[in-house]
């Protein structure tokens, strides 16, 4: 009996688990949906910043000002900071013409860095 009810705790923990967030998978689309047409080599963002999302190296390296990710650490993480909109209105990004991302992919960017930002 007491194992039929260790079981079940079990199973109750592993479905209130947060699912493992991909890179490749879940992050990239985002990226490519919402930074990638000013992050690139030439366009205005990486002008100003240095900061591009072209690959997961790029993107782990950060701008010239310093990494914008920080694994395992998304309070503090600028990526996350700046797409939450916990900054100057003046740098929440996207800019221009670029479309917010929602509240799902910024908590889907939060839980990957907070997973440890890996290339997976």
């Amino acid at each position: 009996m007491l194992a039929v009810a260790a079981m079940g705790l079990l199973a109750v923990g592993a479905c209130e688990r947060t699912p493992t967030v991909s890179y490749q998978k879940d992050v990239v689309p985002i990226l490519d949906q919402h930074c990638k047409s000013c992050h690139m080599p030439g366009q205005a963002g990486y002008v100003v910043s240095g900061f591009e999302v072209g690959s997961y190296e790029s993107l782990m390296k950060g701008t010239q000002f310093g990494p914008v990710v920080l694994p395992g650490d998304p309070l503090t993480s600028v990526l996350v900071m700046l797409i939450e909109g916990r900054v100057d209105p003046s740098l929440k990004m996207p800019h221009g013409d670029a479309t917010t991302p929602t509240e799902e992919q910024i908590l889907t960017i939060r839980r990957w860095v907070e997973q440890g930002a890996k290339n997976n």
